[in-house]
């Protein structure tokens, strides 16, 4: 395995660069097999596990995100400054949340805990603008997202 601390080692292969257009191209945060399926188009001899290790090596090299969302598969984002996701719970699209990273958040921790704090993921989740026109979304996240009532 190359060492990944040192980035004047990892050449910016035609691999690489493909997989890193296609992500930069739609913000659409695809999963690794999606990713995959559009690389081929440009390469079509790469294989999945190819694809596997240059993300990997893509997010190490702080290229891209890796996105890991609860209840769902590993998703890629071209964008690799820190920022926020929205997550629809009836179809899984995830989109960029319109906020700019809240810093402070870990400040507030520091101190009132014994952990080391290195930096927190943010998730948010709702119904995306399709899926909220849909009756039974509405029924599906109603049903998943109902928070339980405080008592008095």
């Amino acid at each position: 395995m190359q060492d990944l601390n040192r980035t004047d080692k990892v050449r910016m292969t035609q691999q690489r660069r493909v997989i890193l257009e296609a992500l930069r191209r739609d913000n659409i945060h695809p999963t690794a097999d999606a990713i995959y399926e559009m690389v081929r188009r440009r390469l079509p001899r790469i294989s999945l596990g190819t694809v596997y290790r240059n993300l990997e090596i893509l997010t190490a090299l702080g290229e891209i995100q890796t996105l890991e969302m609860s209840g769902s598969q590993k998703r890629y984002d071209g964008i690799a400054q820190k920022h926020y996701h929205i997550r629809c719970v009836h179809c899984g699209r995830v989109d960029d949340a319109p906020i700019a990273p809240l810093n402070r958040l870990e400040d507030e921790l520091y101190g009132a805990t014994v952990y080391t704090i290195m930096g927190h993921h943010l998730e948010f989740v709702g119904l995306c603008p399709e899926c909220s026109q849909n009756e039974e979304a509405q029924r599906f996240a109603e049903r998943h997202l109902s928070m339980p009532s405080e008592s008095p």
